[in-house]
């Protein structure tokens, strides 16, 4: 073939090859370029051939490429930064090779487009970093289980470098003694498991380091998928929950201890033996103060001749760690028992043994004073490290809850038998407690709510935020149960996101107003790292005696009704209903009937009198009181189907129907010359909701010719629970016109003073279980006594309800309570009843 034939065809393969090929002549001039070198650069042949060939580098690194201009330059894989004609930069990876034809020499460079791998190895290399960075220790494994890669988080959690795991089947190398090898197993069998990053498999799994150190982990499990969704690797992700468990195995086991009555002695080798047994390394000792000297409750790795020479040594500036510790009331830190001063005197009985430091801690009672000593040593010099700390600290509480034991048994119990997260009592302790509660509501005849609580989505918050931020909604959620629960109240906390509360001494009234709170407890949001978190509740209220006599049957009770509740949307509660487990259907047709009755006009007001306490027969106004006479069922109790009202949404026409009804009334006695000073109603907070509330109220007095005085509106303090602005301002408005407002049910909260200089009240209502218990009980003369003073200062008049003795008359009396409403002056009666029965009272006889 000829020479021209052989050039042409050469040509005719590097125009071909993906490559890009320059040729550069030996003064630098570019004299081929092939259409691969044109993609690149992004310049025609026709452009470049002949030009200099430092045209086609970077203009701030010409000077750099200056020999593969002139040809000093030579050999393979050179890294090259390429700048196209658009300005887009380029990475190439260029050969140079020289060859000379005719005695002129040239160069051809073979330039390949790396900038694609380039950077998906930046981006394999930042991805390297933060996986690096993760304190997780993160592996990946073959689908058999074999490791393949593992971060620098396994290096520093276990201390195994990738070189000694590569190959090794997953979580094997970190197995020892202890290690559960079923839930290896499980760990192992994930892989044949489907599994979604959203849903890994997990387990906890007790693991050792390198060194030999157990170590707790959850162990999550992912399979990785390529793009078709085949199943190509396994991600392991272990996070070390060692302090947690150790917290939870070290506190159970020295709590069961206390729990079970054992001696201090026992309790506290316990506690020593478990720190040994999770840090080998140290030497625990626990020594308590008594009158100023020190004597050992436990050191179960110290010869017993050492233990008794250190026995009633006192304690003092100058007294070895533990004695110094106990007399200044901070820790002692020695790491050279050897040539401390602290040691003088001390050092001959632990040098011999190979104890070279001591750290020593005080243990402090619930007053601040040093009730004893809890101390590590060390066979190296060294100061504190934070996993001894984390012992230390673990260690401590029980120390001085062990010190306390016999003058706090009640704190102990408080730790043995309560939730250890939100310290509320836990189920034992709960139906323990109520159990109490139902004998003395059975003694004394009287009711009893079990509250059952659920907070909606919870698992959500968990999924989503993590268990920590889920515990931290938990326990601000049950610091805002309690806050808004009676003195006397029960709440505990049975599992998970489930409390229950036991209401003693409540009927359904009042246990309405209270889970009223407990609802509007929850409507904030709990606020963890500056995150708003909602966590709404469902309700389920079961009473006693009504719904069962045994705690148990009462939580199955109230269960129940919960579950109803957050069938209506979440947010809700029920009172359990015996229809809700045995026939739906009857409570489908009792509200039907209610439709119908408020339809028809079939439900009536009874009305009871209320009387001016310094003059018993003047009559200072009627309460009206609803009832429903049911066709079938007879007297339906007001609880039931006002409650109903509220289940199914009519909870609004009642409440216009009533103040229609006590309007009427009121203007037809007068007209027959019946003299009643006012009439009071009572409101659902759902009223005062209503927008339209004080305008329908106005057009009602009108249309009956009645003044806004002659109303009073009671509403409970659950109307105000939420801080709703509408309500404010409809209470508001209600007040300009005149109309008279009454708490009701009031003391029976703790927020209850608080509204009073934010409603424009007229009237309290003393709750009625102050008065019921006038007869024997000074906590509740005393607290009637102080709201009688609070409402004469405030020029709010005091109507007490429920007096049903003489003692409790006489005592309001004297201590000038304005107005009593009572059986004992006068039940509720019938309209034309109550016309007979003042009519009677006006002719002469007495009220």
């Amino acid at each position: 073939m000829a020479q021209a034939q052989i050039a042409g065809t050469l040509v005719q393969v590097l125009a071909q090859i993906p490559d890009a090929v320059v040729l550069v002549d030996e003064d630098g001039a570019i004299g081929f370029f092939n259409p691969a070198a044109e993609a690149l650069w992004g310049l025609t042949a026709a452009a470049v051939l002949g030009a200099d060939a430092g045209m086609l580098l970077p203009r701030g690194i010409q000077p750099a490429g200056h020999g593969v201009q002139t040809g000093n330059v030579d050999g393979p894989g050179l890294a090259l930064q390429i700048e196209r004609n658009d300005g887009v930069m380029r990475r190439g990876q260029m050969s140079i090779h020289g060859f000379e034809v005719a005695g002129r020499r040239f160069r051809a460079a073979f330039i390949r487009d790396i900038t694609d791998q380039h950077r998906q190895c930046e981006e394999w290399q930042q991805l390297l970093r933060v996986v690096n960075g993760s304190d997780n220790a993160i592996i990946v494994a073959s689908l058999d289980g074999s490791i393949s890669f593992i971060n620098s988080g396994v290096t520093r959690m276990l201390g195994y470098a990738a070189a000694e795991v590569q190959g090794l089947r997953l979580v094997e190398p970190f197995a020892g003694v202890h290690t559960n090898m079923a839930a290896v197993e499980r760990i192992q069998s994930a892989a044949r498991e489907p599994s979604t990053p959203d849903h890994p498999f997990r387990q906890d799994l007790l693991v050792y380091t390198k060194g030999g150190r157990p170590l707790w982990v959850n162990v999550g499990i992912t399979v990785i998928t390529d793009n078709a969704g085949a199943p190509v690797n396994l991600l392991a992700v272990l996070t070390d929950i060692t302090l947690t468990r150790m917290r939870e195995e070290l506190q159970q086991k020295v709590l069961d201890a206390m729990a079970r009555e054992l001696p201090a002695t026992e309790v506290a080798g316990i506690l020593c033996r478990e720190v040994e047994r999770i840090a080998p390394e140290v030497v625990a000792t626990f020594l308590r103060v008594d009158d100023g000297r020190l004597f050992t409750l436990a050191a179960p790795r110290l010869p017993v001749t050492v233990t008794r020479a250190m026995d009633g040594e006192s304690i003092g500036p100058c007294a070895g760690s533990c004695g110094t510790a106990a007399w200044r009331g901070t820790p002692v830190v020695v790491t050279d028992i050897a040539s401390d001063p602290l040691w003088t005197g001390y050092r001959d009985l632990v040098l011999p043994l190979g104890l070279a430091a001591c750290w020593s801690y005080p243990v402090k009672g619930a007053d601040g004073s040093v009730l004893g000593t809890f101390a590590f040593y060390y066979r190296e010099n060294h100061g504190p490290v934070a996993f001894h700390q984390s012992l230390v600290d673990m260690g401590l509480s029980l120390c001085a809850l062990l010190l306390e034991r016999e003058k706090a048994r009640m704190r102990i119990h408080q730790l043995a038998f309560h939730d250890t997260l939100t310290g509320l009592p836990n189920r034992n302790m709960f139906e323990t407690q109520a159990q109490q509660l139902l004998n003395d509501a059975r003694r004394t005849e009287r009711e009893l709510a079990l509250v059952f609580i659920d907070l909606d989505h919870f698992k959500r918050v968990n999924d989503t935020r993590g268990h920590a931020t889920g515990d931290e909604v938990l326990c601000e959620t049950g610091r805002r149960f309690k806050s808004v629960l009676r003195d006397g109240d029960l709440l505990g906390r049975l599992a998970g996101d489930e409390f229950v509360a036991i209401l003693p001494h409540c009927g359904v009234h009042q246990a309405t107003g209270i889970v009223e709170r407990l609802l509007a407890a929850t409507a904030p949001p709990v606020v963890v790292a500056g995150a708003p978190i909602h966590a709404s509740a469902s309700i389920g209220i079961a009473m006693y005696p009504a719904d069962g006599e045994h705690v148990p049957t009462l939580l199955r009770q109230a269960d129940i009704a919960m579950y109803h509740a957050k069938a209506r949307g979440r947010g809700h509660f029920c009172f359990f209903r015996e229809e809700m487990s045995r026939n739906i259907q009857e409570q489908a047709m009792l509200e039907a009937d209610l439709r119908v009755a408020l339809k028809h006009d079939l439900l009536d007001l009874w009305y009871q009198p209320q009387f001016d306490a310094a003059n018993g027969h003047v009559l200072s106004g009627v309460e009206a009181l609803l009832r429903w006479n049911h066709a079938t069922l007879g007297s339906v109790p007001p609880v039931r189907f006002v409650v109903l009202a509220e289940e199914c949404g009519l909870i609004g026409e009642l409440g216009k129907w009533v103040t229609q009804r006590a309007c009427r009334q009121l203007a037809d006695w007068r007209a027959r010359g019946v003299e009643i000073p006012r009439v009071s109603i009572n409101l659902s907070a759902s009223d005062f909701r209503d927008s339209t509330l004080a305008e329908r109220v106005a057009r009602t007095l009108l249309a009956h010719g009645l003044q806004p005085h002659d109303l009073t509106l009671e509403m409970t303090e659950s109307v105000m629970l939420g801080d709703e602005p509408g309500v404010l301002s409809m209470i508001d408005e209600l007040h300009r016109l005149g109309i008279q407002l009454s708490l009701d049910d009031f003391g029976t909260g703790y927020s209850s003073l608080g509204y009073l200089h934010r409603l424009p009240l007229d009237e309290l209502k003393l709750d009625r279980s102050f008065v019921r218990d006038l007869d024997h009980s000074d906590s509740a003369r005393a607290l009637t006594s102080t709201v009688l003073r609070i409402g004469e200062s405030l020029n709010i008049k005091v109507v007490a309800e429920g007096v049903e003795t003489d003692t409790q008359r006489q005592f309001l009396v004297e201590h000038g309570c304005p107005v009593l409403q009572g059986y004992l002056l006068a039940r509720p009666m019938a309209p034309h009843l109550l016309e007979e029965w003042l009519r009677a009272a006006h002719a002469g006889s007495r009220i």
